[in-house]
C-alpha cells in the first residue's frame, strides 16, 4: 500500500514538473491557437470556396474528432456560413464526420 501512495505521489510531481510550453506543441507545423467556448475549435481561414462548397481553415486541435492542429478543407453544411468568413479570419467553428465527410457544421467570426 506504502509503494502504490508513493508511486501516486511521484507520478503526480513528474506530472506538474512538465514545462509549460510542451502542453502547447500541436505538431504538423500547426499555429498554437487558443480553446474557443461551447465546445468549438478556433482556426483561421485559409480559403473560401463558394463554388464548390468547401473551406480550408489552419485551426487547433479539434477534440471532437481527435485530430491534432493542422490545415484541413472541409465541406460547410451550408453555403450561408461561407458568405460570412474571409480569408485571414479567425473563426471558431465545430467540424464533424457526416456521412465520412469532414464538415463544418457551425461557424462563428471570432472577432
Amino acid at each position: 500500500m506504502k509503494a502504490l501512495i508513493s508511486a501516486i505521489f511521484v507520478a503526480a510531481a513528474l506530472g506538474s514538473a512538465l514545462p509549460a510550453s510542451a502542453a502547447g506543441d500541436h505538431g504538423h507545423g500547426a499555429m498554437p491557437m487558443a480553446a474557443a467556448t461551447d465546445g468549438m475549435s478556433e482556426g483561421m481561414v485559409k480559403k473560401v470556396d463558394a463554388a464548390k462548397g468547401k473551406i480550408t481553415i489552419k485551426h487547433g486541435p479539434l477534440k471532437n474528432l481527435g485530430m491534432p492542429g493542422m490545415t484541413m478543407v472541409f465541406k460547410a453544411a451550408s453555403m450561408d456560413m461561407l458568405k460570412k468568413v474571409k480569408p485571414g479570419d479567425t473563426v471558431h467553428f465545430v467540424a464533424e464526420d457526416v456521412g465520412g465527410t469532414l464538415t463544418v457544421t457551425q461557424l462563428e467570426s471570432a472577432q
